[in-house]
Formats: structure tokens, C-alpha cells, sequence
């Protein structure tokens, strides 16, 4: 993969201290790059994306291949974001039975996260004090933690992320969740349209690769675009 411009590689030989004499685990580094980032800053919020058990537990209808990993490295996000009492919000799948999202009434998705199941389900490791942030309900498809278009007639509504950061004069964000190059992807970038600094937590997300290299070609898109990949 080539790496896009804008983007901060993470570097063991300068970033992991004296003490570490192997390489770090992906919980090590996400836990050191977290005590920068997630810094007390009443104008951040970390968003984590989708973090359900349809995507981040392997029994889920969806499941994207590593996401009970990232269940557990955005649980780590959020416990330092409550330490700093930086804002986290948690965006929910919350669809219905029958939508034009899923394969069954011609879209490209297995049923999943349907209201009130288990799948819709935030994963256990998310605590339940977070801001939620619902979407993809109706004939919405979706995909963007900030506005949902209707499969339907194609107009857009607000999902009501947008006002909630701004009444809590939020300026920052720290984007993390499921999946990379889907929904994650959709939310990094609306961040951006917004003027927010947008920051993707790479570690801490992963992709469902409907079409094999999707996840590459999603973090160049956001670093193009303005997204700072960590």
C-alpha cells in the first residue's frame, strides 16, 4: 500500500520507550498514541463508529473480519476519553426489518442491526454512559454518522450528530469504529465537510473489503481529503 500524504506512521524505535525490547501490541500503541491524543480538551470528541455486535462480534450477521479487536481497542479509546473527559458519541445501526439497505429488497447488505435485536446492539465492551447517535432507520441507507440519505428519494436528513457537537463547541474529532470503508469512512469525511479537525485512528478500525483493497483505497480517500491518519 502506498502511504498517502497527511498521514502520521506510527515509529516503535522512536515512539515505544526504553523498556520495550519487542515490538509493541496493537493495544500497546493504540494505548501511548491515546495519551496524546485523547488530551482534557473540551473542544474534542472521539466518535466511535458502529462498534455493534452484528459487526464486532464473529456470531454477527456482518461481521467484518477483526472487529472484535477493534471492539476492544475503541473500549480502550473510551475509557481514556472518560479519564479526560473528552465527549465520546457512538454511532448505532438501527435499521428496520425491511429497507432497501439489505440484499433482501435489492441492496447490497445482509440483513443486519435490525431495531431492538441483539445485532443492533452496542458491543458490551462500550459503556453505556455514552452519547448515541442513531441511524439508517426507514429507507436511510445509513453509512454517515452525520446524515443519512433516503434510498427511497434520495434527499438527505441530519442525524443530529452535527448539532450535538456544535452545542458542545466541539472543533475536534477523533474518529474510530466499523467499518473503515463504509460507515467510517462516510463519517471522516462529513467531519471534514464540516470544518472539523479530523483525526482516523487506524488501529482502532477495520474494513469489511466488500471489494478486495477497499480499505486501502479508503484511508488514501481520507487523507486526500484532509483526514489525519494516526
Amino acid at each position: 500500500m502506498t502511504r498517502p500524504a497527511k498521514v502520521i506512521w506510527w515509529s516503535e524505535a522512536s515512539r515505544a520507550p526504553p523498556l520495550f525490547d519487542r515490538p509493541l501490541s496493537a493495544h500497546e500503541k493504540l494505548t501511548l498514541s491515546a495519551d496524546g491524543l485523547l488530551q482534557a480538551d473540551p473542544g474534542c470528541a472521539l466518535i466511535v463508529v458502529d462498534v455493534q455486535n452484528d459487526f464486532a462480534d464473529p456470531r454477527g450477521a456482518l461481521f467484518v473480519p477483526g472487529g472484535d479487536g477493534v471492539a476492544e481497542l475503541t473500549a480502550a479509546l473510551v475509557e481514556s476519553a472518560r479519564r479526560e473527559k473528552v465527549l465520546v458519541v457512538c454511532t448505532q445501526d438501527w435499521h428496520p426489518l425491511v429497507t432497501p439497505h439489505f440484499k433482501e429488497c435489492g441492496g447490497p447488505w445482509p440483513t443486519h442491526c435490525v431495531a431492538g435485536s441483539w445485532g443492533a446492539d452496542l458491543h458490551p465492551l462500550i459503556p453505556d454512559w455514552v452519547e448515541v447517535v442513531r441511524k439508517g432507520q426507514g429507507s436511510d441507507d445509513g453509512y454517515s454518522g452525520f446524515g443519512v440519505r433516503s434510498l427511497a428519494t434520495g434527499a438527505l436528513r441530519p442525524t443530529g450528530l452535527a448539532g450535538l457537537l456544535s452545542k458542545r463547541s466541539i472543533e475536534r474529532v477523533l474518529v474510530a469504529g466499523l467499518a473503515l470503508d463504509v460507515c467510517v469512512k462516510a463519517t471522516a469525511l462529513d467531519a471534514i465537510a464540516l470544518g472539523l479537525s479530523t483525526t482516523l485512528i487506524l488501529d482502532a478500525t477495520a474494513p469489511v473489503d466488500l471489494d478486495r483493497g477497499d480499505g486501502e483505497l479508503a484511508v488514501a480517500e481520507l487523507a486526500a481529503a484532509g483526514v489525519t491518519i494516526v
